[in-house]
């Protein structure tokens, strides 16, 4: 069984062996990037801009909305623009462009990329987000350029909740699980790593900068990166 954590002050949070970790898997929604931007967009934006173009009252949108993306969640389908245009009738690309402004690092992730690029580990962006996302996200902020690889779980047809997701993974970028790291802020991909054999895992205390941050997590929890880069 998994054990329980409290959050940390950042002298007690120990950081990972970095001299023998040779992979770096970094989540990139609630991660690296402020969930806030996904949190708003399928929580508010959604619901009133379907709420208008469906003409409907926007509490029963709402309702609407978050039923049926609860009745996916931990599948492709969740993560998939594509699918939920087909299902929403509209075109969810485009909505979120109106948002887009909202599109950021969390507070510190630039200083973790800073710091893995003098690392000897290759760092990969493994990723649930879809092609649509990984077109919409990494312009504005640059992440695509601190990262040697990324993959999708729609690349690999795998959601990450899956342990054969990290097997898959495998065939993309080779890495040894044993020396592999891996920071995400969905504790049911944690808990699939751990399962395929993933050494060193991390949570993230507070994915949406603008919600309040997680106090008991499953696994180590970061409130900012340098606690790990020590």
């Amino acid at each position: 069984m998994t054990e329980t954590h409290t959050s940390l002050e950042p002298s007690e949070l120990p950081p990972p062996a970095w001299d023998q970790i040779e992979t770096v898997l970094l989540d990139m929604d609630g991660t690296l990037l402020d969930l806030h931007f996904d949190s708003h967009f399928w929580l508010e934006h959604l619901p009133k801009r379907y709420a208008q173009l469906h003409k409907l009252d926007e509490a029963s949108a709402k309702e609407t909305v978050i039923s049926a993306i609860n009745g996916q969640r931990g599948t492709l389908n969740w993560y998939s623009l594509d699918y939920w245009a087909k299902c929403f009738e509209l075109d969810i690309v485009e909505l979120k462009r109106e948002v887009q402004h909202l599109i950021g690092f969390r507070s510190d992730a630039k200083h973790l990329l800073e710091f893995l690029q003098q690392h000897n580990a290759r760092i990969v962006l493994a990723t649930n987000a879809d092609q649509h996302s990984l077109k919409l996200k990494p312009p504005p902020t640059g992440l695509d350029q601190y990262v040697d690889d990324i993959v999708s779980s729609a690349q690999l047809g795998i959601a990450k909740e899956d342990p054969a997701f990290w097997q898959a993974l495998q065939s993309e970028v080779a890495y040894n699980p044993a020396t592999t790291l891996l920071i995400d802020d969905n504790e049911e991909v944690l808990d699939s790593a751990q399962a395929y054999g993933i050494q060193y895992l991390y949570t993230i205390l507070q994915p949406d900068m603008r919600s309040p941050e997680r106090t008991v997590t499953r696994y180590p929890g970061v409130k900012t990166f340098n606690q790990i880069t020590r």
